[in-house]
């Protein structure tokens, strides 16, 4: 994946952008038959020598028609002055991302003098992307809570449906784009290498970390040292059943810069009594049953190179742990906000709750 669009500008494939740049003095009428012929649902107002003025769509043109707008007037009295853009440093996740945010079809790419560089399509961009930043998977905890079923298997491994939940995982990832993984491994460490064995069979490459003594949840990072880990690295624990946007996630990473992004979502906590308020010896108010918000870690993070090569080989660490040795240098974590469907498959419960989300998925697919 590249890193911005500067980076491959005239290696890109050509999509005859300049066909929809009109200059603002065009008739509307002129500007209609150049929309009808070029197929695109929006022209680029702009001077001669590129600069962005501002866009008509076919939506602008409909309503000058039914304003009776004379169809010898200048294209630019119906343009919308201040159209959403992209800047050439914006990367195609980014870009995209943006595009599925505000609905748009196209998106002009202006350089630092709002001179257009480039046009986005929708269409384009979702042609399956290739992702290079790679994805470490943490599969090496003993699942102790979920015994018995983890006496004889990783709970990794422990099926939702007829795949195990680190395979759902996996093609989640790989569904997105991403190719370049890392599994780290311990309990059982063979079941999960011989199941999904150097990625091949899925068109992706496999490695694995292998902790001989339990490392903690970041620990593993450590056993990276000596690889090349250039593009930020993200990291979720193997037990999660989860919808996230994986590319919104980087998106939201490239924008805001930072070492780090960890997914947080709400939790709700009642309490099931009424909350007595006091002043001294008097009941100033009772408070029945109230509710809290908090926001939790989502096992699901995003980690620049820089912070990956922090954790030494054999570190005992935990994720929490390295996060807040970030906050202690003051350097900036980001947090990225889910409200998709996400379980911790931590307890008996969670894992037939997961169950029955998967068997349901299954069937409105199958009736689909």
């Amino acid at each position: 994946m590249v890193e911005n669009l500067a980076e491959v500008e005239g290696t890109m494939k050509p999509n005859n952008w300049g066909n929809i740049v009109v200059s603002p003095d065009t008739p509307l009428a002129e500007a209609i038959e150049i929309l009808d012929r070029e197929g695109k649902r929006s022209l680029l107002i702009a001077t001669e020598d590129n600069v962005l003025l501002g866009t008509v769509s076919d939506g602008d043109v409909r309503r000058a028609l039914i304003r009776k707008v004379n169809l010898a007037e200048p294209v630019d009295a119906v343009m919308q002055c201040t159209p959403k853009v992209a800047g050439l440093d914006w990367s195609k996740t980014r870009i995209l991302s943006f595009m599925e945010q505000h609905q748009l079809l196209q998106l002009p790419v202006l350089d630092e003098n709002n001179r257009i560089c480039d046009v986005m399509f929708l269409y384009d961009l979702l042609q399956k992307p290739r992702i290079d930043n790679p994805v470490c998977l943490m599969a090496g905890g003993f699942g102790t809570r979920l015994r018995p079923l983890t006496d004889l298997c990783p709970k990794p491994m422990l099926k939702l449906g007829d795949k195990p939940i680190l395979e759902l995982i996996l093609e989640r990832f790989i569904h997105a784009g991403f190719h370049n993984f890392y599994i780290s491994t311990h309990y059982r460490s063979e079941q999960i290498t011989e199941h999904f064995g150097d990625g091949s069979r899925y068109g992706v490459t496999i490695r694995y970390l292998h902790e001989h003594k339990p490392l903690g949840t970041a620990g593993a990072l450590g056993l990276l040292h000596g690889t090349a880990i250039e593009k930020p690295l993200f990291v979720m624990n193997g037990d999660l059943l989860t919808d996230v946007n994986f590319l919104q996630m980087l998106a939201c990473h490239e924008e805001h810069g930072g070492v780090a992004t960890m997914c947080v979502r709400e939790f709700e906590q009642q309490v099931p009594y009424g909350v007595i308020q006091t002043q001294g010896s008097q009941i100033t108010d009772i408070v029945e049953k109230p509710k809290h918000k908090f926001l939790v870690n989502a096992g699901i993070y995003l980690l620049s190179p820089e912070l990956v090569s922090t954790v030494s080989p054999e570190e005992v660490i935990d994720m929490p742990d390295l996060i807040k040795g970030c906050l202690k240098k003051d350097l900036r974590v980001n947090q990225y906000r889910i409200d998709d469907d996400w379980i911790d498959i931590g307890q008996l419960d969670d894992f037939k709750r997961a169950q029955r989300q998967v068997e349901i998925a299954f069937q409105n697919s199958f009736a689909g």
